[in-house]
C-alpha cells in the first residue's frame, strides 16, 4: 500500500454537502503509512461534529478496502462560535445561520452584487455550507448572476425554500416577482420583507449567510443588524473619490451598528486586456487604503476591470467558477480566504451581539417623541 493509492481511496470520500471529494478540496494534509496502519491528518472548514465522524467513518471504510487494518484520522476543525442566548445577546430570528455577512455600498453601481455572488461560491468551494440573500429588493440582480433567472422557489407549507446553484443556496425577490416588475414599497415594507427573508426561508445549518444589501445606510440596514448579530459587514467601492466619499458613510454605518468591520473590496481597480492580459491602472488603484486605515480595516481584494467579469454576470456563469485559474477568480478566492479567517478570529474573540442597537421606545409611543405618550385611541403613533 502506498501513499498513492491511499489518496486514490479517498478521492470516494464526498465531503458533507458537496460533490466534490476531500482530496480535491485539499483537505487532506498529510499520509504516513507503517506497514498497513495509516495515519491521517485532515483540515476541514466545518466546526459541526456531525461532518466530521461522518468524514472519519467514510475513511475508515475505503481505506480498510484497499487493505489498510488501523486507520487513525486527525481532524482539525475551526472553532464552533459561541452560542449566546437572545436574552443577553439581543435577537436573531435565524439562528441555524453561524456568520452573517453584510455586503454594503454608499452608492449603486460599484459592483456590490458581483462580489457578494463571486465571495459566496468562493467560500463553497472552500467547502463552507454557504447562502446568498439578494437583500436589494428594488434592484434584485442576484438570479441573473447565479444562472437562477427565472427559476420560480418551492414552497413548502408557509416556508419557502432557497433556489441553490454552485454549492450555495439563494434568494431574492427577484425569484419572487415578475420578470421586470416594479415594487414601490415604503420602507415599513422593506424592513418586513427582510425580516421575512431571515424568518421564512428554509435556510440549511449554514456556516456563512452573505447579505447583499441595497446601496445607502437606511432601513434595510438598521433592519438587518437588529433582526441578527451581523458577524462582519464589507464595503464596496471604486478607486474614484465620488465612490469613496460614500464609502466612509458605509463604514461609519458598521461602527454605529456595533458590526465588526472585515475590509474593503476595491472593484474596478485597473483593467486586464483580454488580448494581451496586461494590467493598465485607469480610473485608479489602491485609493481605499487611507479610507480603510482610517476605520482599522484592510482592503479585502482589487478586482479589475476584466470583460469576464461581467459576462460571467450577465450569463449567470460566475468567474470565480468557471475561469477558476484567471487572476481575477485567484483574487477573489484569497479575499475568501481572508473573510473566513476574519470570521473565526471574531468567534474566538466571544462573537458579536446586536443587544445594543435593539429598539428602545417603549410601546405606544412614537420612535420620533421626545417624550412618553399613550397610544392614540385611533391607532396612531401619537405624532
Amino acid at each position: 500500500m502506498t501513499k498513492e493509492q491511499v489518496l486514490d481511496a479517498l478521492k470516494n470520500v464526498t465531503y458533507p454537502g458537496f460533490s466534490k471529494d476531500i482530496v480535491t478540496f485539499d483537505f487532506v494534509k498529510d499520509v504516513e503509512l507503517d506497514g498497513d496502519r495509516v495515519f491521517l491528518s485532515l483540515e476541514i472548514t466545518s466546526s459541526a461534529n456531525e461532518v466530521k465522524e461522518q468524514l472519519v467513518s467514510e475513511i475508515d471504510v475505503e481505506l480498510r478496502k484497499i487493505g489498510a487494518s488501523e486507520v487513525i484520522t486527525k481532524v482539525k476543525q475551526p472553532q464552533a462560535p459561541r452560542q449566546m442566548s437572545n436574552s443577553v445577546s439581543g435577537k436573531n430570528i435565524a439562528p441555524q445561520v453561524k456568520n452573517f455577512v453584510m455586503v454594503s455600498s454608499g452608492k449603486g453601481g460599484v459592483g456590490k452584487s458581483t462580489t457578494s455572488v463571486n465571495l459566496a461560491i468562493a467560500m463553497a468551494m472552500q467547502g463552507k455550507k454557504v447562502g446568498l440573500l439578494d437583500a436589494d429588493i428594488y434592484g434584485p440582480n442576484i438570479p441573473r448572476m447565479m444562472g437562477l433567472h427565472n427559476e420560480k422557489p418551492e414552497i413548502q407549507g408557509n416556508k419557502v425554500l432557497p433556489l441553490k446553484a454552485y454549492g450555495v443556496e439563494m434568494m431574492s425577490m427577484g425569484s419572487l416577482m415578475e420578470d421586470g416588475q416594479s415594487l414601490i414599497w415604503r420602507g415599513a415594507m422593506i424592513m418586513k420583507a427582510i425580516e421575512q427573508f431571515l424568518r421564512d426561508i428554509l435556510w440549511s445549518e449554514l456556516d456563512v449567510l452573505v447579505i447583499d444589501m441595497p446601496p445607502g445606510t437606511g432601513d434595510a440596514q438598521l433592519t438587518l443588524a437588529q433582526s441578527v448579530p451581523v458577524t462582519a459587514g464589507i464595503t464596496v467601492t471604486t478607486p474614484q473619490q465620488v465612490s469613496l466619499d460614500d464609502s466612509v458613510r458605509s463604514l461609519d454605518m458598521f461602527e454605529k451598528l456595533h458590526i465588526p468591520i472585515a475590509g474593503v473590496v476595491e472593484n474596478m481597480s485597473g483593467f486586464i486586456c483580454p488580448s494581451c492580459d496586461e494590467e493598465s491602472d485607469i480610473f485608479g488603484m489602491g485609493t481605499s487604503g487611507d479610507m480603510a486605515k482610517k476605520f482599522k480595516t484592510d482592503i479585502l481584494a482589487q478586482i479589475p476591470i476584466e470583460p469576464a467579469i461581467r459576462i460571467g454576470g450577465d450569463t449567470g456563469k460566475p468567474i470565480v467558477y468557471n475561469s477558476p485559474d484567471s487572476a481575477t477568480a485567484k483574487r477573489y478566492q484569497e479575499s475568501a480566504s481572508k473573510l473566513l479567517a476574519i470570521l473565526d478570529k471574531i468567534n474566538e474573540d466571544g462573537g458579536v451581539s446586536n443587544e445594543g442597537i435593539q429598539p428602545t421606545t417603549p410601546a405606544g409611543v412614537s420612535a420620533c417623541s421626545t417624550q412618553s405618550a399613550p397610544a392614540q385611541s385611533g391607532g396612531g403613533c401619537g405624532c
